[in-house]
């Protein structure tokens, strides 16, 4: 006897091997699957078995079930992956009875576990020579990432997502073989904005005749970021963070507010960076461009004499150096003379783990420095300060602690295209090869070859890539000497270089108009990028009197890091970096570092230390640090002893000068003492 069946919404038939099957939905939910044998009757085809399947096992019904099912379904559908004549003969059946059922395209695997899946054209993707649903090809897609090794879920969703947009399995599994599939491997576009802002005109500024002069000769009007700061108070003597991008123009801000307060007798300005590389490089541009008006000097170290011969002149209208350059003088009581402006560039820096709270540190010791000088003196009233940075997540609160007027452009000057694929470390270098020869034999329609900055985690790695491009490259870090970085810097604005090979030196901002970006690894070192480095570097990609677009492709290893140390595995950090806000800037003290530049502080003020101290960025436990200074006896009273002036004029932590004085009394050889402090470092 038939059973009475509730309503049902779908009965779905398909055929496999003569045999036919047949799946029965309700509210989306499969309720059973069954097999239907047909008869022959002087009628035509009629059911003469129905049997509802139960795991391995069939419990016979009654055929009139399956025409009382087919009654009081909503639709009847036939796969289309049914052969022609099983669908005919389906039909005719099914017309027996007044019934009536539409072929449909259906996911082939999902019909033979008993699924009903309809493919429609935004739904079916390609496998193989057939079409699958969305969860049969994502299953696909798994089994085929296992075989690659494990990759997070970060990865695994962005291939997810390209196998909906794209809908060919093939195409995604081929990026995890570093297939450069441009349409798959963009990751998104950031497109070319800006600000409608009220240009300055050069002619209006009123500044020094020198400098007046110096830039009616190339521009009539200051570009937006340059007009922001003079309506922010740039000439009239008011301290400004400048937040924009690279390529907008801020660094002028600096240089046009300090070269016409030394032209008018308000001081010689300081223009610091935080590397060495830029230091050198910034100075030939200020003796190229300025050298007419001014005298330009360098200070990056305790040295008086540089790697290329000069000297360090303290006397000079402009002086170009590192944190740690002036800061040495500084700690060692040299005489700078009247500073009428001091450029920060890069200030984000006072965010790192190991150089942000010396640059905090030496801000605030520098404008000790020149409150002091002001005191009781006519004619000088201390110094400008103008902050610069392209990337800073919290801008407001930045320059609310540096006590400075806020700048901020929004604007990317050209384009910038963002790729991901997938490469191990073998794959990645013919990947780079094909990138760099793909973009220098291409030119932009400001007619210059398209050239590349490669970033990656060690200086080994640098000469490694760069002895496999095949197109003319060359390695620049930090331990290449000056004649060195010159000559790779000149002949990448020659254009005689189609590749750059490069660790954290050229992150920070050293000048090469670069079409193109490549991330050979997401690390710096043993330590992950974070999302402000990462934005810095890729940054690089792109100049507007140069380019029409910035291109940047990040080559991703699955399931791998590059120290014991590191947590998270190179695809988890792609996809944080992409999507991750930019982080923010603020200076953490612990231990180490509170000691470190509270006793800087005292060496250069004295009792003052406790002000000093007072208007750093970051909070300073002082109290807690000058009564470890007095423990260790780096100090006496608010003087530092000798082995604290040695300690604090070298730059050495606690740990290192307890190292290197326990080694010396043991008689260890210098060179030993120093390597042990290097892996002490280093763990």
């Amino acid at each position: 006897m038939s059973r009475q069946v509730p309503q049902v919404d779908t009965l779905f038939l398909h055929e496999s091997n003569d045999d036919y099957f047949v799946t029965v939905r309700r509210d989306g939910e499969r309720l059973f699957r069954a097999r239907l044998d047909l008869k022959e009757t002087s009628a035509g085809p009629r059911p003469s078995r129905f049997r509802i399947k139960d795991g391995s096992s069939e419990e016979p019904r009654s055929p009139d079930e399956f025409v009382d099912i087919g009654r009081r379904a909503n639709r009847i559908r036939i796969s289309e992956q049914t052969a022609p004549e099983h669908r005919d003969r389906l039909r005719e059946a099914l017309g027996g009875y007044q019934l009536s059922a539409k072929v449909v395209r259906t996911c082939r695997i999902c019909a033979s576990d008993g699924r009903y899946s309809p493919l429609t054209s935004e739904t079916a993707i390609k496998k193989d020579d057939e079409y699958v649903c969305p969860t049969c090809a994502k299953v696909e897609l798994e089994r085929e990432l296992s075989y690659q090794g494990e990759v997070t879920s970060a990865a695994q969703e962005r291939l997810e997502e390209l196998l909906l947009e794209v809908q060919d399995l093939e195409r995604v599994t081929n990026l995890l073989q570093g297939h450069l599939d441009p349409d798959l491997t963009k990751f998104d576009e950031i497109s070319a904005t800006g600000e409608e802002i009220e240009r300055v005109r050069v002619d209006s500024l009123n500044l020094h005749p020198g400098v007046q002069g110096l830039l009616e000769d190339r521009f009539d009007t200051l570009l937006p970021v340059q007009s922001l700061a003079i309506e922010n108070g740039l000439l009239e003597g008011d301290d400004q963070l400048v937040v924009s991008a690279t390529a907008t123009g801020k660094t002028l801000v600096g240089e046009m507010t300090g070269l016409d307060r030394v032209l008018n007798g308000n001081g010689k300005m300081l223009f610091l960076v935080p590397l060495v590389a830029l230091a050198n490089q910034k100075h030939e541009d200020f003796e190229d461009e300025y050298g007419d008006l001014v005298d330009v000097t360098i200070r990056v170290g305790a040295s008086r004499v540089r790697d290329d011969g000069n000297r360090f002149d303290p006397n000079a209208d402009v002086i170009v150096g590192t944190y740690e350059g002036i800061d040495h003088a500084l700690r060692t009581g040299r005489d700078l003379g009247d500073i009428g402006t001091v450029v920060i560039d890069e200030v984000h820096t006072l965010k790192e783990d190991e150089r942000g709270h010396r640059l905090d540190g030496m801000i605030s010791r520098l404008k000790y420095y020149c409150e002091e000088r002001a005191t009781g003196r006519s004619g000088y009233d201390g110094a400008q300060w103008v902050y610069l940075s392209a990337t800073v997540g919290n801008p407001r609160e930045l320059a609310q602690g540096l006590r400075a007027n806020l700048v901020e452009f929004e604007e990317r000057p050209v384009p910038i295209e963002r790729h991901v694929t997938f490469a191990d470390q073998r794959e990645k270098t013919r990947l780079e090869n094909k990138l760099v020869k793909r973009e220098f034999d291409s030119k932009s329609s400001k007619g210059y070859r398209g050239q590349t900055i490669i970033f990656t985690n060690s200086r080994r790695r640098c000469h490694e890539v760069s002895r496999k491009l095949e197109y003319d490259s060359a390695p620049y870090h930090a331990g290449l000497d000056y004649g060195q970085r010159k000559s790779v810097e000149r002949k990448f604005g020659d254009q005689d270089l189609a590749a750059v090979v490069t660790t954290a030196a050229l992150a920070a901002g050293v000048d090469f108009p670069a079409s193109q970006v490549i991330f050979d690894t997401l690390a710096m070192g043993i330590e992950w990028l974070s999302v402000q480095e990462f934005h810095q570097m890729l940054g690089r990609a792109g100049r507007p009197d140069y380019h029409d677009k910035g291109t940047v492709y990040v080559l991703v290893e699955p399931d791998t890091s590059y120290h014991s140390s590191m947590e998270m595995t190179e695809d988890e950090v792609a996809f944080k970096l992409l999507k991750g806000d930019m982080e923010s800037v603020r200076t953490v003290y612990d231990e180490r570092a509170a000691i470190e530049e509270t006793l800087a502080n005292i060496t250069v003020a004295g009792k003052a230390t406790k002000r000093l101290n007072g208007q750093m960025l970051g909070d300073v436990p002082t109290k807690h640090a000058v009564g470890k200074l007095l423990e260790y006896e780096f100090i006496d009273g608010f003087e530092p002893t000798p082995l604290g002036r040695a300690i604090t004029t070298h730059f050495l932590s606690p740990e290192d000068a307890f190292t290197m004085l326990d080694a010396i009394r043991k008689g260890k050889d210098p060179y030993d003492i120093v390597a042990e402090i290097e892996l002490q470092d280093q763990f």
